[in-house]
């Protein structure tokens, strides 16, 4: 299925609607001016393989670029709207994007683009009439105008090739085969979406995150497969999801664990007033949810909420339900895509209980790194090319349940003993006055690193040194005191990311006085 299908059998039907404003594309809008965009690009002489690029907030016209590129057989890469002109113009030119579209909303980023990007032969920006003086671009309604809405005489499926989002280095193109046949067979993230959780052509699915990420981007272009509803919201806010979910009858939804703890710290008479009824299968992914968070959200919404782990490299995927998590609190589930294997870092495999690197086992290796077989060989088994590991720590149990422990990569060693941060940030999150934390190695002449936290504290807060001292006291509460933090430091606001990944890394170059690293 795919929106060409849907235009047919229901073309006034709402395949995307913006949550604050109520504007909306029906399928048959979202048919025509994807057909438009496809002829365009085709005209201009792309072909199955080629590549193009899409750097916008959260808009309507963003679904027009993505089914372009997904019925013309072109890799699409999403650039992250909060980037710099440089750091976009990195990943843009280093995908080898021959056509990008933006938009009068990041004018003042996307101004130098064109220069720092020669290989793009075309550009193409929306509402461009509410920019003064801008160079290369054309107008995106103008353009696409005038081609014919019809589909192209073939339609490949396209696909994807998005960027890693920087945490631990320059970003990294993830590039997976394109599927064969055509955008009219069968679309993976839906037919997931339709065994695990399901979603049919009645789904009406909220988007609350940016499109730019894997997951929303995926997810929302699969609902429009099955025929659904996305509600689109331009951005998060606490409020405006749960009236999102009231206002549009929403049934299915994706979060991060960070909303999960922004909504939950609102007032009683804040999250009251809302009709949650038609919510029926909340999903959460991207990060770790702290357990103490889960189960407070379980006595809110009741039993709805699912879980599944996985990257953007899409070499492995678990899952679990809300009654399978309530009797393994903290689990991350079961393989639903390839088979997990636990290895120490000689690649030995270790045994039930035992922590060590997640690799995936598929029948062949499903991505490679663009332009860089040493990272790509890099998160290969040594001895089984076709086990991926994406760099996080955890066990399985007897019962094949995955736990996660933490990023390889935060791992903190003092006086020889291995302390994940993860445990930790869990237990201090649970604390009313904290906002947001991360837990980090700092140095340590002796024990060669200690444990410090980095605190975001709920507005109205005082930073001082009693609520510093209040918070340790309640983490040595709550975990073994050689793994508590020795410190407490405050900032405004942490690093991370809308898909609520953390910059983590931007926190410890500053302790281990690291001026030269490049993070974007």
């Amino acid at each position: 299925m795919y929106p060409g299908h849907w235009a047919g059998v229901t073309p006034d039907k709402k395949a995307v609607v913006h949550s604050v404003t109520g504007d909306h594309l029906t399928y048959r809008q979202l048919n025509d001016r994807s057909n438009q965009l496809a002829q365009l690009l085709w005209d201009q002489g792309l072909r199955r393989g080629d590549h193009i690029a899409i750097f916008m907030e959260n808009d309507l016209r963003y679904f027009e670029v993505v089914w372009a590129a997904l019925r013309s057989g072109l890799y699409l890469t999403t650039v992250n709207r909060y980037l710099t002109d440089e750091e976009a113009a990195y990943i843009i030119d280093n995908s080898e994007s021959e056509c990008v579209v933006t938009s009068a909303y990041l004018a003042d980023v996307a101004r130098d683009l064109p220069r720092q990007c020669p290989g793009v032969k075309r550009w193409l920006m929306t509402d461009i009439d509410k920019v003064e003086s801008i160079e290369i671009y054309e107008d995106y309604e103008t353009s696409i105008g005038k081609s014919p809405a019809a589909p192209l005489a073939e339609e490949p499926a396209g696909g994807t090739m998005l960027y890693s989002s920087g945490t631990t280095g320059r970003p990294k193109g993830i590039v997976r085969p394109l599927p064969e046949g055509s955008v009219r067979e069968q679309n993976l993230v839906g037919g997931l979406q339709r065994a695990l959780w399901g979603f049919d052509e009645n789904a009406v699915y909220l988007s609350p995150a940016p499109l730019y990420h894997a997951a929303p981007l995926g997810f929302s272009s699969a609902v429009q497969a099955l025929g659904g509803t996305v509600i689109m919201m331009p951005r998060f806010d606490e409020v405006g999801a749960l009236q999102a979910i009231d206002e549009h009858k929403v049934t299915h939804s994706q979060w991060v664990p960070t909303m999960f703890s922004r909504m939950l710290k609102l007032e009683p008479e804040q999250r009251s007033g809302f009709d949650l009824s038609s919510h029926k299968v909340a999903i959460h992914a991207a990060a770790p949810c702290p357990p103490g968070v889960k189960k407070q959200m379980f006595e809110w919404w009741g039993p709805i909420i699912y879980e599944y782990y996985g990257g953007t490299e899409l070499n492995g995927l678990t899952h679990v339900t809300p009654d399978a998590w309530l009797n393994k609190p903290g689990t991350v589930g079961e393989a639903v895509l390839g088979t997990i294997h636990i290895c120490d870092e000689s690649g030995k495999e270790l045994p039930a209980g035992e922590p060590g690197i997640v690799y995936f086992e598929l029948p062949q290796m499903p991505f490679k790194y663009l332009k860089d077989d040493a990272k790509t060989k890099d998160v290969q088994h040594p001895e089984h090319p076709n086990w991926s590991a994406l760099g996080d720590i955890g066990y399985l149990d007897e019962d094949g349940f995955l736990f996660l422990t933490d990023r390889a990569t935060f791992m903190i060693i003092s006086g020889g003993v291995n302390i994940y941060p993860q445990e930790i940030e869990d237990a201090m999150i649970m604390h009313p006055k904290i906002q947001d934390v991360a837990v980090i190695g700092v140095p340590n002449e002796e024990m060669g690193e200690e444990v410090k936290a980095v605190v975001q504290l709920t507005p109205g807060v005082d930073a001082s040194a009693e609520t510093a001292e209040e918070l340790l006291a309640f983490t040595r509460q709550h975990i073994a005191h050689y793994k508590a933090p020795r410190s407490v430091d405050f900032e405004d606001e942490l690093p991370r990311l809308p898909t609520g990944k953390l910059y983590k890394r931007i926190l410890k170059d500053r302790y281990w006085g690291k001026t030269g690293s490049r993070i974007v």
